[in-house]
């Protein structure tokens, strides 16, 4: 299944797309997707409903983030081993975990505001993972039995106050607008592989991330395992699992965000998304 959030900030209504591509309501049948939704016996139910009985939802609505009720936006970084390389870092020994804000989630298709003072806001298409029943200390071979779909993350990032503002990466990766999620959710059962999916990302229609999660460092099953010994996930987290090369940051000269700039970008099976670059506003 590929399940939504549709509608306006703060006023989402959750949907599905049916197989010919078109949003259905699901309003009277869910009063949200979010992590009351996401374990396997409610997903099994939905699985069950006829789609081409459900409300269609005309026009092209906005797509807030696909889940609601995100506890923990949990990130992994340098998880490529080409991107490791173009930033110049050494590829690491355990996964490097750090958070994103939740006030930074967004729609798949919201603008991107630039937060005040960037002079390096840059991006990164990543898997995102949804973590669908509570997961405490499981092993890897068990791991994606707690996972309830997959999604696409715009890890956005402003290089400066990551990299050159202190030895914590974090408040260069929450600043507001920096986490577009979807536009859907993608149930397990539809992602034979997580580890074979391509991934891209244009600016301004030039290819400039291409790369696929084959070449991840630590796959989703580890991740989830390894993330799992150091907090209880919980139904509705979502892990971002890091980006393949072609980063601004890895340019020779890097280049960045700025003003007007869009970026589109997508996964094999998931979805695309599209951010126009706006300037600060409060």
């Amino acid at each position: 299944m590929k399940l939504v959030r549709y509608g306006n900030p703060g006023k989402e209504k959750p949907g599905l797309i049916d197989a010919e591509g078109r949003l259905r309501d699901l309003s009277a049948v869910v009063p949200d997707i979010g992590p009351g939704q996401l374990g396997d016996a409610a997903l099994a139910k939905l699985r069950k409903l006829k789609a081409d009985k459900l409300p269609l939802v005309r026009g092209k609505p906005r797509f807030g983030a696909p889940v609601a009720g995100i506890g923990k936006f949990i990130a992994i970084g340098l998880n490529y081993s080409d991107h490791a390389a173009e930033t110049g870092s050494p590829i690491p020994k355990e996964p490097i975990v750090f958070m994103k804000a939740t006030s930074c989630i967004q729609g798949a298709n919201d603008p991107v505001m630039l937060p005040k003072g960037s002079v390096k806001s840059d991006w990164e298409v990543e898997l995102g993972v949804v973590i669908g029943t509570r997961a405490r200390y499981v092993s890897q071979k068990a791991a994606l039995d707690h996972v309830a779909g997959y999604c696409v993350v715009n890890d956005v990032s402003e290089r400066e106050f990551q990299l050159e503002r202190g030895p914590q990466w974090d408040k260069g990766k929450g600043c507001d607008t920096f986490g577009p999620i979807g536009p859907w959710l993608v149930t397990r059962d539809e992602v034979e592989n997580p580890q074979k999916l391509k991934l891209w990302l244009d600016l301004n229609g030039r290819r400039v991330q291409d790369g696929s999660t084959k070449t991840m460092i630590f796959g989703v099953a580890k991740l989830v395992s390894y993330v799992s010994q150091f907090m209880t996930l919980e139904p509705g987290d979502v892990i971002t699992t890091g980006t393949p090369p072609g980063v601004g940051l890895g340019m020779k000269p890097p280049v960045f965000l700025k003003k007007g700039d869009v970026m589109t970008l997508g996964i094999e099976g998931l979805g695309e998304q599209r951010q126009l670059v706006v300037p600060f506003k409060l």
